[in-house]
């Protein structure tokens, strides 16, 4: 009820407190009064100081004092955008703030001091900090007509995560996109980063065969990411790969400037120069005309590859997304017919709408088995779930579908409701792979709704089949 009609537990408990008979008298809080106390408290001790510090405080000011301690917030607030407001507050580029980010420790005086114009810009570990990354535009494909094939080089966009990888030979840092450090996670990695230098790459699973290194499917990845430990059988059954697609720092020297095709020479150099059995060059893929390349990108779904990248070769290296220097051209998307089996309602602006949902493909009911399952088909069909998603449609169409979410429902488990087989939706997603953890034995990349068959009836959507069919 908390959740659904205030807020959520932080709120409700902001509104609700009452001080009590001996609470002290207003005393106006700083920043760094309760990053330094609970720093500085045991887990006993911080108890009454949040109690005593709830007591002087009115509601808006408790509720922001409990999500300064949680750190979770009802919308979305990602490491980016507390930066970008960050940089506002000071009026300066979100990459200089990004830049010296990861020297800086709370309650952040340093940071505040030099935002307020108090102080020099703080130093932040030199070579090590993590440097913004240059990302891509997406390519409209009409685009093509006015770009010149000669001004570009191109490479594959392969299907892992990016990561940014500095060392001064001692220390050793592996950042994800997003700047967060991955170090602990990819020890495998790490050991091979005795070398000075700022490098941007791809991180993917790669097993080595006799012809060479396999790369692997996205789900073998998927099983090293966001562990605190990793086991000895995970090294062994996913082994990190990084495929290097830039280089920012050498032994010091700051190469952002450079053009692409001077980065690249200076990159392919230091690979000759200091291999590593982890470590290997994004190939650069040969092409006359955009058409002879739009033919290349077909094959890229068959060899589990994303698409292509474009790169100028003449572009220095930008933080953030600079139009006209770098396009992505991902493989063309797959879609299918699936059922709506589940709602729940969402986070934030969409907590009373049902706009999280899961969805089903049909399967036959095995011999001997019968099946529980209330969407059960007259056909001997079940539906089983192939996916969720909570975004591709429109306001007006979210509130439709929260209409037959309320309209349809024939059974709850918890904050979950079950629906009547009746909905088609027509699901885009980037790729569908095996997988043991579903009962369908598959998986989808990124399903978002694409369209909602409303004149479609539920047994004419897809069966499991046909997902693997597009099994990679």
């Amino acid at each position: 009820l908390s959740y659904d009609y205030v807020g959520d537990l932080a709120e409700t408990l902001a509104l609700v407190w009452q001080p009590g008979k001996d609470a002290p008298r207003r005393n106006d809080l700083s920043l760094s009064a309760v990053v330094e106390g609970l720093q500085q408290a045991s887990r006993r001790e911080a108890l009454p100081l949040l109690t005593n510090w709830l007591d002087q405080l009115n509601a808006t000011e408790r509720w922001a004092l409990l999500k300064l301690i949680t750190g979770s917030l009802r919308v979305g607030v990602s490491a980016r955008l507390a930066k970008t407001a960050v940089a506002a507050v000071g009026n300066v580029p979100v990459e200089d703030v990004e830049e010296v980010w990861h020297g800086l420790t709370p309650p952040y005086r340093e940071l505040f001091a030099w935002l307020d114009g108090k102080a020099e810009r703080p130093d932040a570990l030199a070579a090590l900090a993590f440097r913004p990354l240059m990302l891509a535009h997406p390519l409209d494909e009409k685009e093509l007509e006015s770009l010149n094939p000669a001004e570009f080089a191109a490479e594959w966009k392969w299907d892992g995560i990016r990561v940014q990888l500095a060392s001064d030979g001692g220390t050793r840092r592996l950042y994800s996109r997003g700047s967060e450090d991955a170090s602990g996670a990819f020890p495998d990695i790490v050991e091979h980063m005795d070398f000075s230098a700022v490098l941007d790459g791809e991180l993917l699973v790669a097993h080595r065969e006799q012809e060479g290194v396999r790369i692997a499917p996205f789900n073998e990845l998927q099983q090293r990411l966001n562990r605190k430990t990793v086991t000895g059988k995970m090294l062994q059954d996913f082994p990190a790969h990084v495929r290097l697609y830039d280089i920012l720092f050498e032994d010091g020297e700051d190469l952002r400037a450079l053009p692409f095709d001077a980065r690249r020479e200076r990159l392919r150099l230091w690979l000759q120069n200091n291999p590593r059995p982890r470590f290997d060059l994004s190939p650069l893929i040969e092409f006359g005309s955009w058409d002879e390349l739009a033919k290349l990108r077909e094959s890229a779904r068959a060899a589990s590859i994303e698409g292509l990248m474009l790169k100028r070769k003449d572009s220095p290296y930008l933080a953030g997304r600079v139009k006209g220097h770098w396009y992505k051209w991902k493989r063309d998307t797959l879609t299918a017919d699936c059922v709506l089996m589940y709602a729940q309602r969402g986070h934030g602006k969409r907590s009373s709408f049902y706009s999280d949902f899961t969805f089903g493909c049909w399967r036959p009911v095995k011999p001997g088995e019968e099946s529980a399952n209330r969407s059960a088909d007259e056909t001997g069909r079940e539906l089983v779930p192939v996916g969720k998603a909570y975004s591709g449609y429109t306001d007006e169409e979210l509130k439709k579908l929260d209409k037959f979410v309320r309209d349809n429902t024939i059974d709850r488990f918890g904050p979950v409701r079950v629906l009547a087989p009746k909905l088609v939706v027509e699901v885009e997603f980037d790729a569908v792979q095996l997988s043991t953890r579903h009962k369908s034995g598959l998986a989808m990349r990124f399903p978002r709704f694409h369209r909602i068959r409303w004149d479609k009836p539920a047994n004419e959507a897809d069966e499991v089949e046909v997902l693997r069919g597009m099994v990679e």
